[in-house]
C-alpha cells in the first residue's frame, strides 16, 4: 500500500469516529454563544432544478410553494439564534442553489445584514442564474463573492453530467461568466477533476477557457467526491468512478494556475487576489451552520441539522432550532480536526495552536506530525508548519475523504428526506 492509500484509510477510520452521530433525530441545541465572539453563518438551500448525477450534498429538486416557505423557516432559525446570543460577521449561503428563488434570497441576506455586522457575503449559484436581473439583485443585496458550479466546458463530459440542457453548453457558460466578471470582488468558478471520461486534452482545454478567455478571479478545483449512492449511478451514466488519472490531472492544474500567476488559497483553490473561499472551515475555528442538512463546529462538538425539509419546518416554526444531532469531540479528535483544516490552507501557525489548545497541540499530536514529517507532507518554517508540494496533494486525499465520510452521511439520511416528498420524488 502507497503513501496516499494509507493517509485515506487513515481518514477514513477518523471520519467514522467524527461522523458518528448518534441515531436519534430529536431536538436539540447550539450552546449560548461566546459574548466576545462573532461567528461564521452558513446558511443552506438545498433546492436545485435539476439534479447532477455526481453530486452528493443534501438536495431536492426544486418545488416553489416548498422553497418559498423553506426560506421563511431560515430567516426565522436566524432570529431564534440571535436570542442564545450569536452575533455573525461572515455570511455564507450554499446548496443547492440558494438563486432558485431571487427574491426570497435577497430578503433573507438583507435581513441578516441588517441585523448583523455582517463583513463579506458569498453565494453560491449555476451558469443559467448569471442573467443581468438576478445579479443586479446579488450586487443589491451585498454579495462579495459569487461561486458559479460549472464543474466543465467540455460540452460531452456536460451531458454525461445531465447539465448541458440544464445550465448550457460550455461555450454559452464561458460567456455568461464574461458578462458576470467584475460585478462582484471575487468571481470564483467551481470545476471538477477527475470526472470519468475526462481526458488531459479536456482537462487542457477547462484550463485554457479558464486562463484565457473568461479571466476568472477565483478557481476551485475540486477531485471527484463520490458516495456509494452517486457512485453507482455515475457509473449507469458517466461511467466508473476512479482515481487512476487523479494525481496526474492535479499536477497539471497546479502548473498552469502558478504560472498564470494565481495563488494557492488552500490545496485545491487558486486565487488572484486575497479573498473569501468556500472552504470557510480554514479559517474559523467556529461556525453556525443553519437550515435543513447544515453543519456547525461550536464548542467542541459538531451539530447536524434536520435533513428531512419536512421535520425542519416543522421544528423551527414551533420554535426550536432545526438542528437535532450532536457529536461531541475528544480533545484529540479535535486537535486533529484543526490541524486538517489549518493545513488544507497551506500553512498552521504553532503558537496559535498551542494559544489555542492550552500548549498540548505538538505534545498531544506528536505521533501524526512525525509522520507527516516523515513522508515529506510538512516541514516546519520559523513559526509555521508548512505544506510541501508533496504535502499538497496528501491533503487533496485527505479532504477528499474527509468530506466523502460527510457525503456518505447525506446518503444514509437523504432516503427519508425523499421519502418524506413524494411529489418531489416522482420528479427525480
Amino acid at each position: 500500500m502507497n503513501v496516499e492509500d494509507l493517509f485515506g484509510s487513515f481518514l477514513s477510520r477518523l471520519n467514522q469516529r467524527l461522523m458518528a452521530f448518534p441515531e436519534t433525530s430529536d431536538a436539540t441545541t447550539l450552546p449560548a454563544a461566546d459574548p466576545d465572539q462573532s461567528y461564521l453563518l452558513y446558511l443552506h438551500v438545498p433546492y436545485c432544478m435539476s439534479l447532477c448525477p455526481f453530486c452528493s450534498f443534501h438536495r431536492v429538486r426544486f418545488d416553489h410553494d416548498s422553497a418559498t416557505g423553506y426560506f421563511k423557516s431560515l430567516r426565522h432559525e436566524v432570529r431564534l439564534h440571535e436570542d442564545l446570543g450569536y452575533h455573525f460577521d461572515e455570511l455564507y449561503v450554499g446548496g443547492g442553489t440558494p438563486t432558485v428563488l431571487p427574491a426570497e434570497l435577497f430578503r433573507t441576506i438583507s435581513e441578516v445584514r441588517e441585523r448583523h455586522a455582517i463583513t463579506s457575503v458569498s453565494v453560491e449559484t449555476n451558469p443559467d442564474h448569471l442573467r443581468p436581473d438576478s445579479l443586479q439583485l446579488l450586487q443589491d443585496a451585498g454579495v462579495n463573492r459569487l461561486s458559479v458550479g460549472v464543474q466543465s466546458f467540455d460540452d460531452e463530459l456536460l451531458q454525461a453530467m445531465h447539465r448541458y440542457e440544464a445550465y448550457g453548453s460550455g461555450a454559452e457558460t464561458a460567456q455568461r461568466l464574461k458578462q458576470a466578471s467584475g460585478r462582484f470582488d471575487t468571481l470564483n468558478v467551481d470545476m471538477i477533476f477527475n470526472l470519468p471520461q475526462q481526458t488531459a486534452v479536456s482537462l487542457r482545454r477547462d484550463l485554457d477557457i479558464l486562463l484565457d478567455d473568461v479571466g476568472a478571479d477565483q478557481v476551485s478545483f475540486y477531485p471527484l467526491m463520490a458516495s456509494e449512492t452517486t457512485r453507482a449511478l455515475m457509473s449507469r451514466t458517466m461511467g466508473a468512478p476512479g482515481s487512476t488519472h487523479e494525481r496526474k490531472f492535479y499536477e497539471m492544474i497546479v502548473e498552469r494556475m502558478l504560472s498564470a500567476g494565481y495563488q494557492r488559497a488552500s490545496a485545491w483553490c487558486f486565487s488572484r487576489a486575497a479573498g473569501m473561499l468556500d472552504e470557510y472551515i480554514i479559517d474559523h475555528d467556529e461556525y453556525v451552520g443553519l437550515g435543513s442538512g447544515a453543519f456547525s463546529y461550536v464548542g467542541g462538538s459538531l451539530y447536524a441539522s434536520a435533513f428531512a425539509i419536512q421535520q425542519y419546518v416543522r421544528m423551527v416554526e414551533s420554535g426550536s432550532s432545526g438542528t437535532v444531532n450532536r457529536r461531541v469531540l475528544s480533545e484529540r479528535d479535535q486537535m486533529r480536526y484543526y490541524l486538517l483544516m489549518r493545513l488544507f490552507g497551506g500553512s498552521l501557525h504553532k503558537n496559535q495552536a498551542e494559544a489555542h489548545f492550552n500548549g498540548k497541540f505538538q505534545q498531544k499530536l506528536w505521533p501524526e506530525l512525525a509522520a507527516l514529517k516523515s513522508v515529506g507532507a510538512i516541514r516546519h518554517k520559523g513559526e509555521a508548519l508548512q505544506l510541501t508540494e508533496r504535502g499538497y496533494y496528501l491533503w487533496v486525499i485527505l479532504m477528499r475523504e474527509f468530506f466523502g465520510g460527510i457525503n456518505t452521511l447525506r446518503e444514509q439520511v437523504r432516503r427519508d428526506t425523499v421519502q418524506e416528498q413524494p411529489a418531489l420524488r416522482a420528479r427525480e
